[in-house]
Protein backbone atom coordinates (compact mmCIF):
# COMPACT_ATOMS: atom_id res chain seq x y z
CA UNK A 1 0.00 0.00 0.00
CA UNK A 2 1.50 3.32 -0.62
CA UNK A 3 0.86 6.07 2.14
CA UNK A 4 0.90 9.70 1.28
CA UNK A 5 0.58 12.33 4.01
CA UNK A 6 -3.04 13.72 2.97
CA UNK A 7 -4.44 10.40 2.13
CA UNK A 8 -4.02 6.55 2.72
CA UNK A 9 -3.78 5.19 -0.94
CA UNK A 10 -5.70 1.90 -1.76
CA UNK A 11 -3.92 0.69 -4.33
CA UNK A 12 -0.65 -1.15 -5.30
CA UNK A 13 2.27 -1.49 -7.88
CA UNK A 14 2.96 -4.75 -9.85
CA UNK A 15 5.67 -5.74 -12.02
CA UNK A 16 5.37 -8.16 -14.80
CA UNK A 17 4.92 -11.90 -12.57
CA UNK A 18 7.65 -14.49 -12.51
CA UNK A 19 6.14 -16.87 -14.12
CA UNK A 20 4.98 -14.49 -16.98
CA UNK A 21 8.85 -13.49 -17.18
CA UNK A 22 9.93 -17.13 -17.37
CA UNK A 23 7.77 -17.51 -20.61
CA UNK A 24 8.87 -14.12 -21.79
CA UNK A 25 12.72 -15.01 -21.55
CA UNK A 26 11.55 -18.50 -23.31
CA UNK A 27 9.27 -17.02 -26.47
CA UNK A 28 8.10 -13.88 -25.85
CA UNK A 29 4.36 -12.85 -26.80
CA UNK A 30 5.30 -12.08 -30.57
CA UNK A 31 6.05 -15.93 -30.90
CA UNK A 32 9.76 -14.87 -31.08
CA UNK A 33 12.90 -15.81 -28.80
CA UNK A 34 14.69 -12.98 -27.84
CA UNK A 35 18.58 -12.84 -27.00
CA UNK A 36 20.13 -11.37 -24.05
CA UNK A 37 22.55 -8.41 -24.11
CA UNK A 38 24.75 -6.77 -22.08
CA UNK A 39 23.61 -2.92 -21.39
CA UNK A 40 26.58 -0.88 -21.84
CA UNK A 41 25.17 2.30 -20.83
CA UNK A 42 22.17 1.35 -18.07
CA UNK A 43 19.04 3.36 -18.07
CA UNK A 44 16.53 0.78 -19.30
CA UNK A 45 13.12 0.72 -17.97
CA UNK A 46 12.66 -2.13 -16.56
CA UNK A 47 9.18 -4.28 -16.14
CA UNK A 48 10.83 -7.17 -14.04
CA UNK A 49 12.06 -5.10 -10.77
CA UNK A 50 9.92 -1.44 -11.26
CA UNK A 51 13.64 0.48 -11.92
CA UNK A 52 16.01 1.91 -14.10
CA UNK A 53 18.80 -1.12 -15.74
CA UNK A 54 22.52 -0.97 -13.98
CA UNK A 55 25.38 -0.67 -16.66
CA UNK A 56 26.63 -4.07 -17.73
CA UNK A 57 23.42 -5.89 -16.43
CA UNK A 58 22.19 -8.30 -18.53
CA UNK A 59 18.49 -7.76 -20.11
CA UNK A 60 16.42 -8.55 -23.19
CA UNK A 61 14.02 -6.45 -25.04
CA UNK A 62 10.88 -8.54 -25.51
CA UNK A 63 7.46 -8.09 -26.53
CA UNK A 64 4.61 -8.14 -24.01
CA UNK A 65 0.81 -8.47 -24.42
CA UNK A 66 -0.56 -7.24 -20.53
CA UNK A 67 -3.74 -7.31 -20.91
CA UNK A 68 -3.67 -11.08 -22.11
CA UNK A 69 -1.90 -12.02 -18.96
CA UNK A 70 -4.56 -10.85 -16.77
CA UNK A 71 -7.32 -12.02 -18.77
CA UNK A 72 -5.70 -15.29 -18.70
CA UNK A 73 -5.58 -15.47 -15.05
CA UNK A 74 -9.32 -14.25 -14.80
CA UNK A 75 -10.83 -16.61 -17.64
CA UNK A 76 -11.70 -13.25 -19.89
CA UNK A 77 -11.07 -12.09 -23.48
CA UNK A 78 -9.30 -8.96 -23.81
CA UNK A 79 -10.44 -8.53 -27.22
CA UNK A 80 -9.34 -5.65 -28.98
CA UNK A 81 -7.22 -4.38 -26.33
CA UNK A 82 -4.88 -6.74 -26.59
CA UNK A 83 -1.88 -4.97 -27.36
CA UNK A 84 1.73 -6.24 -27.70
CA UNK A 85 4.64 -4.00 -26.88
CA UNK A 86 8.25 -3.36 -26.26
CA UNK A 87 9.09 -3.81 -22.74
CA UNK A 88 13.17 -4.71 -21.29
CA UNK A 89 13.40 -7.25 -18.79
CA UNK A 90 16.35 -8.72 -16.76
CA UNK A 91 17.95 -11.80 -18.57
CA UNK A 92 17.99 -13.87 -15.58
CA UNK A 93 15.26 -13.86 -12.03
CA UNK A 94 15.90 -10.49 -10.22
CA UNK A 95 15.16 -9.59 -7.18
CA UNK A 96 12.01 -7.53 -8.48
CA UNK A 97 10.83 -4.43 -7.04
CA UNK A 98 11.15 -2.44 -3.63
CA UNK A 99 7.55 -2.07 -2.37
CA UNK A 100 4.50 -1.46 -3.65
CA UNK A 101 3.60 2.33 -4.27
CA UNK A 102 4.06 3.77 -8.04
CA UNK A 103 7.12 3.28 -9.74
CA UNK A 104 9.09 7.24 -9.17
CA UNK A 105 12.38 5.59 -11.50
CA UNK A 106 10.40 4.82 -14.29
CA UNK A 107 8.14 8.17 -14.06
CA UNK A 108 8.65 10.25 -17.63
CA UNK A 109 7.05 13.86 -18.16
CA UNK A 110 4.12 12.15 -20.17
CA UNK A 111 1.89 9.08 -18.80
CA UNK A 112 -1.02 7.69 -19.96
CA UNK A 113 -3.40 6.01 -16.91
CA UNK A 114 -5.62 3.15 -18.94
CA UNK A 115 -8.48 1.70 -16.41
CA UNK A 116 -10.01 -1.41 -17.44
CA UNK A 117 -13.02 -3.00 -15.99
CA UNK A 118 -13.36 -6.58 -14.77
CA UNK A 119 -13.47 -8.41 -18.62
CA UNK A 120 -11.38 -6.41 -19.59
CA UNK A 121 -12.68 -3.62 -21.57
CA UNK A 122 -11.31 -0.39 -21.23
CA UNK A 123 -13.33 2.31 -19.37
CA UNK A 124 -11.34 5.21 -19.92
CA UNK A 125 -7.91 6.99 -19.54
CA UNK A 126 -5.77 10.03 -18.14
CA UNK A 127 -2.43 11.66 -19.28
CA UNK A 128 -0.35 12.30 -16.74
CA UNK A 129 1.94 15.50 -17.79
CA UNK A 130 4.30 15.82 -14.28
CA UNK A 131 8.22 16.25 -13.79
CA UNK A 132 9.88 13.56 -11.57
CA UNK A 133 10.13 15.69 -8.95
CA UNK A 134 6.40 15.15 -8.42
CA UNK A 135 5.58 11.66 -10.26
CA UNK A 136 4.62 10.99 -6.42
CA UNK A 137 1.08 13.02 -7.49
CA UNK A 138 -0.11 10.11 -9.66
CA UNK A 139 -0.66 8.36 -6.61
CA UNK A 140 -3.78 10.66 -6.24
CA UNK A 141 -4.93 10.80 -9.71
CA UNK A 142 -4.39 6.62 -9.14
CA UNK A 143 -6.92 6.79 -6.05
CA UNK A 144 -9.75 9.12 -8.29
CA UNK A 145 -9.73 6.54 -11.10
CA UNK A 146 -10.19 3.63 -8.91
CA UNK A 147 -12.76 5.42 -6.43
CA UNK A 148 -14.64 4.21 -9.59
CA UNK A 149 -15.79 0.53 -8.04
CA UNK A 150 -16.00 -0.38 -11.85
CA UNK A 151 -12.20 -0.17 -12.54
CA UNK A 152 -10.51 -3.52 -12.05
CA UNK A 153 -7.01 -2.22 -12.60
CA UNK A 154 -4.60 0.43 -14.47
CA UNK A 155 -2.03 0.13 -16.80
CA UNK A 156 0.76 2.87 -16.80
CA UNK A 157 2.15 3.36 -20.64
CA UNK A 158 4.92 5.82 -21.99
CA UNK A 159 2.57 8.13 -24.02
CA UNK A 160 5.78 8.74 -26.39
CA UNK A 161 6.69 5.04 -27.10
CA UNK A 162 3.37 3.08 -25.92
CA UNK A 163 5.35 1.20 -23.97
CA UNK A 164 3.98 -0.74 -20.94
CA UNK A 165 5.72 0.44 -17.70
CA UNK A 166 3.46 -0.94 -14.83
CA UNK A 167 0.10 -2.56 -13.81
CA UNK A 168 -1.62 -0.91 -10.55
CA UNK A 169 -4.50 -2.96 -9.14
CA UNK A 170 -7.06 -1.83 -6.13
CA UNK A 171 -6.84 -3.06 -3.09
CA UNK A 172 -10.38 -3.52 -2.13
Amino acid sequence: MTTNTATTLTHETHPIAPRVLERLRACDDAGRAREAFTDAEGGAPMRCCLRRSRTGERIMLVSYAPLRSWALERGVDPGPYDEVGPVFVHARPCEGPRGTGYPRALHGPQRTLRAYGDHGRILGGRTVELSQERAGEVDDVLARMFADPAVALVHVRAVVFGCFLAEVRPLR
